[in-house]
């Protein structure tokens, strides 16, 4: 089968045998999949060597290993995987979820990764509430556009930065209240005044350590920052400890490198619980930007690096 790896960063078209499912796993025939920044980016703690690269995509099941019920051949799915980007991939059963069935493949493949991180930092670490407010750093991205969706369904409002006012301008029709024109800091300020100095309740932070100090004083008594991307390369920053200590602040991480498998699948459980049902009857919409042909990758990879995109990039089948 086709497939495409990642290697040092560069995607190389290989042609590969097709997998077999193993004891608990699902193989998906792939119809389409998504660019996810975190997968592109170098990181000085991942491991540099060939993979097969997508980490999401949506399709339909092909073959059921060992052990796996609940699901049949030809059912659509989408999930986190491995080889998105192949003609075939595998999902751990655990991992899937059913499309609804008002969603194109195209539209399902921009799910999983990011509304399910989504999810984890606005409900499950960031207790999100009704009237609260959301600063979305890098809100034209995927995972940005995610959260904004995500938190005006949860009655929020939304401050989020983008270094184009364009896209800020097309994000307002999503239902942004505050768009600031920024490619790093320089959101203090415009925080404060939306919140009548108060700052605000969470902080989602996809550009990473440049606007972390910035970050942690843009947030309120109690406030919680959740730190989920690094679109600077950087990946330290200094700390007020006073500002923790005296705001009582919650600081946390969004990631899946270090947990365990059964951690991962309660997060299936509870996105599936709590924001599958808004995809199903439309109150949630993965927003695509473009949709690109397989043999297309190449120009799409292009695209996705240039940030001319506000929502998700898509390889379709």
């Amino acid at each position: 089968m086709k497939s495409y790896w990642l290697a040092g960063g560069t995607l190389e078209l290989r042609d590969v045998a097709r997998p077999e499912p193993g004891p608990g796993q699902l193989l998906v025939a792939v119809r389409a999949s998504c660019f996810n920044r975190g997968e592109l980016l170098p990181h000085p703690t991942i491991s540099t060597a060939a993979k097969p690269a997508g980490v999401e995509c949506a399709g339909e099941i092909a073959a059921l290993g060992a052990g796996v019920a609940g699901f049949a051949i030809g059912e659509r799915i989408m999930g986190r995987c491995s080889g998105g980007f192949s003609e075939h991939a595998l999902i751990d059963a655990r991992d899937a979820l059913r499309i609804p069935q008002r969603l194109t493949f195209e539209a399902a493949a921009g799910i999983p990764l990011a509304f399910m991180v989504a999810h984890d930092m606005l409900v499950t670490h960031g207790k999100l509430a009704a009237g609260e407010w959301l600063l979305v750093t890098g809100v034209s991205s995927g995972v940005g556009v995610a959260c904004l969706q995500a938190g005006k369904a949860l009655g929020a409002q939304v401050i989020g930065t983008s270094g184009s006012t364009t896209k800020l301008a097309q994000l307002e029709r999503l239902g942004l209240d505050v768009g600031v024109a920024t490619r790093g800091g320089g959101f203090l300020e415009p925080a404060l005044r939306a919140t009548g100095g108060k700052g605000v309740n969470l902080l989602v932070n996809n550009v990473g350590g440049t606007v972390f100090a910035e970050s942690i004083k843009a947030l309120a008594y109690e406030g919680r920052h959740a730190t989920v991307g690094y679109l600077d390369g950087t990946f330290k920053a200094e700390l007020d400890l006073e500002a923790v200590h005296t705001k009582r602040l919650h600081l946390f991480g969004v990631s899946n490198k270090l947990r365990p498998a059964a951690d991962r699948v309660q997060t299936v459980r509870a996105f599936e619980r709590d924001w599958l049902p808004l995809f199903a009857d439309g109150r949630l919409k993965p927003i695509v930007d473009r949709v690109f042909a397989f043999d297309e990758l190449g120009a799409a990879r292009a695209y996705f690096d240039s940030n001319a995109m506000v929502g998700k990039v898509v390889v379709s089948f």
